[in-house]
């Protein structure tokens, strides 16, 4: 295996971090806080250590081969966090709190350590939603350009067409993340634009954009979108989360030849939207048998609110207008089951994804038709083609992973101290990218600064694995992956 390309790519991408510090050191020397040394220290560093990386790596010939290409998956991932962690740590943060919030940022999962965001540093703040948006981008490219040739968790299905036949690992990947790239730029300024006109000032406006199209759910309140009740935000909010978890390959090929008809005809939006029309309208109902006697425009903002986090939750953005933790005990359930669902492959969303759950639920029904006619052939159809038993099998092994991964995290943060309901919601936020999760611990109301540093770090390769998928880092683990 050559390690000079991976070594290469990952001082490259050192690097690129590094860039995305300048605006936070500038916002706060323009404040003159006492923190002005933070990116200035932190932005030397990481200059230092991806520069070193990236000359001694040079060559000319930077082949990068399906091992490769596994292993430098895993270690971006590990390491572009650590780089994220470094302000944090130099504001004075713990190395694991550092670690966490960098990781929550970058997995785009929204779960926090810090409080206190109201009088925070401008600097750090936009820092949290840089991390945020440089994640949403490159999972969403990792999940169109790389997961599909490394054919791993099903992801094959989205392989993207291309001309080239030279052999190349990743034919046009290039032309594959400026098209995405190009699409998250114009959809992230217009959010913005539209937070603008609700009232929002610039500042938040820009960090409630990066947070809300990587589906991420970083603030810059403690009360998180909550701060914006009775706002046209929330409306703003609810339409761009619900776009962050959509199949940007699409918006992609939409910008490329003017065409809405493959999104149109993809099947993932399709039943992504009819679990959130579904799901709400069953929460507005059993919300509405709780209150009596209250005015119109009460009960509005009440389904609102219920619309509002059905999305937040399912898409994995982790935004809160409200403790919907106490509403009842069957609305959250159906919270904590929105939680794994997900969003549309090749999105900004976590979770298990909706091309998994249809095809899982199809294979179902062909095994189901088989056990009853032996000799019947069932072929599983999705997306207008059959199924390959390839692609199914990774699916499936997907499914095992992620829920074992789920049991054996869940059962670590109980061994760390939580009560049941919050080491299972926990692990069930952090693994499917969401944050928040329910109780007194970790729910919408709270955040994960209380939890020990052992569950801290149990929560951080949790999210870690969610976002990666599993596959990777498990074949990166395996001593076959390095025997060759």
């Amino acid at each position: 295996m050559q390690l000079r390309p991976v070594i290469y790519a990952l001082g490259m991408m050192i690097l690129l971090v590094t860039a995305a510090m300048v605006p936070c050191a500038l916002i706060d020397i323009a404040d003159a806080t006492d923190q002005q040394h933070v990116f200035v220290t932190s932005g030397a560093i990481s200059l230092l250590v991806g520069s070193l990386l990236f000359v001694l790596a040079r060559s000319k010939d930077l082949h990068i081969g399906q091992r490769e290409a596994f292993l430098l998956t895993v270690s971006i991932w590990v390491v572009i966090n650590a780089v994220g962690a470094l302000p944090f740590l130099v504001s004075g943060y713990s190395i694991t709190d550092s670690f966490f919030e960098s990781v929550s940022g970058m997995t785009t999962t929204g779960a926090t350590i810090l409080t206190g965001l109201d009088s925070m540093p401008r600097g750090l703040l936009l820092w949290r939603s840089i991390l945020h948006w440089i994640g949403g981008v490159g999972i969403i490219v990792t999940a169109v350009a790389i997961l599909p040739q490394l054919r791993v968790g099903g992801m094959q299905l989205f392989n993207l067409e291309s001309s080239d036949r030279t052999g190349k690992f990743l034919p046009k990947v290039s032309d594959i993340a400026a098209y995405i790239g190009f699409a998250y730029v114009a959809l992230t300024a217009m959010c913005a634009l539209l937070y603008g006109l609700t009232g929002m000032n610039w500042f938040d406006a820009i960090n409630h954009a990066m947070s809300t199209l990587s589906a991420g759910g970083f603030s810059t309140y403690d009360a998180s979108f909550g701060q914006f009740n009775g706002t046209g935000a929330l409306y703003v909010a609810i339409v761009f989360m619900a776009l962050a978890a959509m199949p940007f390959s699409l918006f992609a090929i939409l910008l490329l030849n003017g065409r809405p008809g493959p999104l149109l005809r993809d099947p993932q939006p399709r039943l992504l939207l009819a679990i959130a029309i579904t799901v709400s309208a069953i929460i507005i109902l059993l919300r509405e048998a709780q209150f009596q006697d209250i005015s119109f425009s009460e009960r509005w903002d009440e389904g609102v609110a219920a619309v509002f986090n059905v999305i937040s939750v399912l898409t994995g953005t982790g935004f809160a207008t409200a403790p919907y933790d106490t509403w009842g005990e069957p609305i959250a359930a159906l919270f904590l089951f929105i939680t794994f669902l997900g969003g549309c492959a090749g999105s900004a969303a976590g979770g298990i994804k909706m091309f998994r759950l249809e095809i899982t639920w199809k294979a179902l029904i062909a095994w189901g038709q088989r056990m009853v006619q032996p000799h019947r052939k069932a072929p599983i159809w999705y997306g207008g083609r059959i199924v390959d038993d390839d692609t199914l099998q990774s699916v499936m092994v997907f499914l095992f992973l992620y829920l074992m991964t789920f049991m054996v995290s869940a059962a670590l943060l109980s061994f760390g101290g939580l009560d049941t309901i919050s080491a299972i919601t926990a692990a069930a936020a952090c693994i499917s990218n969401v944050g928040p999760g329910l109780g007194p611990i970790v729910g919408p109301s709270t955040n994960y600064g209380v939890l020990s540093d052992f569950a801290t770090w149990v929560c951080t390769v949790t999210m870690l694995l969610g976002r990666l998928e599993f596959l990777v880092v498990f074949v990166v683990l395996t001593p076959r992956f390095w025997r060759g």
